[in-house]
């Protein structure tokens, strides 16, 4: 047993005293000093990818007073701006006054000033909020021509429904929309819309809208593949308690899900029936690389994230500092010319743009010895071609950002619902994701939108197409 402290305040004569002890000791004080290094070297806090629910309070950064957790300015609008506030509501519905006889504070007699008169709107919801009955009377008819009874269409409600389809909707909505569980919905139904409903009927019902509307996600396939521009992303997702895959697929104008068994290209080739003519932006993840497409954009910013992760946690070579300027400054120089593309002239932008593919070989050509900086230089190998794509379309981002924040709402759906029990959810969950999300990026009120839908199907037993951007919304 030791009784010298190892440490940085250890003395000569302290290391003889353990010299002296015997091999043994010295090896327990090498190993435990060698233990110490390995503590103190060892990164505090979490990688830059972790997710930032994922990370403690104690572990972020502290606000600066007066001014939320991580920003660097104050709240609220700019000095000079207008305020902003809640508007008048169009519609009133009750009037009331408020007079008064004596003096809140002491109790004294009191009269009305001449010209103060102030009004204060309050917007709430009624105590006694329930859902409609409606009793349909359907009158049968003997057809002479077909030999059997008719009766018309009720185009409110799906056959032999009981529920109407603005309810079908909005319980959707609740759960593939903003991730409610099924318990939560069945409680805002039952309590507070006085509308029952079981866990068991809202699945069924939306199994049946699922069905209906399947054709505006393939719709929404078909757009996508025809776009000039298209992101792609994947995020892990349970399904009856295994691990499967949510993949992304989206632009401005539409997010298409697939929940698939595999992160590999059969998910792929899957939603790229066909040959995708547009361009592809995604991260590096290899399954992208068999995609046959005109053009692809890899992310930059992933770029950028990995030379911060290496720097952080792998401790590189003494050749990686070069190596990680050069590659910053390339992508640097790309971005700086982007923000310049609108005010440079044509042969300008041109003539600096094609210095770019010369400055990626010249650093893959260098022979670099650190271990990290050549298996970054065997990506810029394998994407040589899709690194500056940005820099030659003008509507290409360099970054997969849109991906993701399409996938986010996904995210959030996920820890809150806990996925999926059943490959039959799976799919409804793919099909009414994608439709809510793509209404909502167009400017579609979905209530609204879905409702008149069904109205529509249920009366001709046809589907209205997926409807276009709403360029007017808002």
């Amino acid at each position: 047993m030791l009784t010298v402290p190892l440490g940085p305040d250890l003395t000569r004569a302290q290391a003889e005293a353990i010299v002296a002890q015997g091999t043994e000791a010295t090896i327990f004080a090498l190993l435990q000093f060698a233990k110490l290094l390995a503590e103190q070297a060892r990164p505090v806090g979490p990688a830059p990818s972790t997710p930032s629910g994922m990370i403690p309070p104690y572990l972020k950064p502290t606000a600066v007073e007066g001014t939320p957790r991580g920003s660097k300015k104050k709240p609220g609008a700019r000095p000079g701006h207008a305020g902003a506030r809640r508007p008048v509501p169009e519609r009133v519905d009750h009037y009331e006054t408020h007079l008064l006889d004596v003096c809140p504070d002491c109790g004294g007699p009191v009269r009305e000033c001449r010209e103060r008169r102030r009004k204060r709107y309050i917007e709430d919801i009624p105590a006694d909020l329930r859902a409609e009955v409606t009793e349909h009377t359907i009158a049968g008819y003997w057809c002479g021509a077909c030999k059997k009874e008719v009766e018309p269409t009720v185009p409110d409600a799906l056959p032999r429904s009981p529920l109407g389809h603005r309810a079908v909707v909005l319980s959707a909505w609740l759960h593939y929309g903003l991730g409610n569980t099924l318990s939560q919905i069945r409680d805002v139904f039952n309590h507070h819309l006085q509308l029952t409903v079981t866990t068991g009927g809202l699945c069924g019902m939306w199994s049946r809208l699922q069905e209906i509307l399947f054709p505006w996600y393939e719709q929404i396939q078909r757009e996508a593949l025809d776009s000039a521009v298209l992101h792609g992303d994947e995020t892990s997702w349970r399904v009856r308690g295994k691990t499967w895959w949510l993949w992304s697929f989206a632009n401005r104008e539409l997010t298409y899900y697939l929940i698939h068994r595999g992160r590999g290209e059969a998910a792929l080739r899957e939603f790229f029936i066909e040959e995708f003519a547009g361009t592809l932006v995604s991260d590096f993840w290899g399954p992208y690389n068999k995609i046959v497409a005109v053009a692809k954009q890899k992310c930059l910013v992933h770029l950028l994230r990995d030379l911060k992760h290496v720097e952080k946690y792998k401790q590189p070579g003494p050749q990686w500092p070069a190596f990680a300027k050069k590659l910053r400054r390339l992508v640097a120089d790309a971005l700086r010319l982007k923000s310049q593309q609108d005010t440079l002239p044509a042969d300008t932008f041109a003539a600096q743009r094609e210095r770019f593919p010369a400055r990626l070989e010249e650093l893959i050509a260098t022979p670099w010895e650190d271990r990290q900086s050549r298996r970054l230089i065997k990506r810029l190998k394998r994407h040589r071609h899709e690194l500056f794509t940005f820099l030659e379309h003008a509507d290409v981002p360099f970054d997969n950002n849109l991906a993701e924040r399409a996938i986010r709402p996904a995210v959030i759906i996920r820890k809150n619902s806990y996925c999926n029990r059943s490959e039959r959810g799976a799919d409804i969950q793919a099909v009414l994701m994608s439709i809510y999300r793509t209404l909502t990026q167009r400017g579609h009120p979905f209530l609204e939108t879905i409702t008149q839908a069904l109205r529509t199907y249920t009366a001709t037993g046809k589907l209205p197409p997926l409807p276009a951007k709403n360029t007017g919304f808002g």
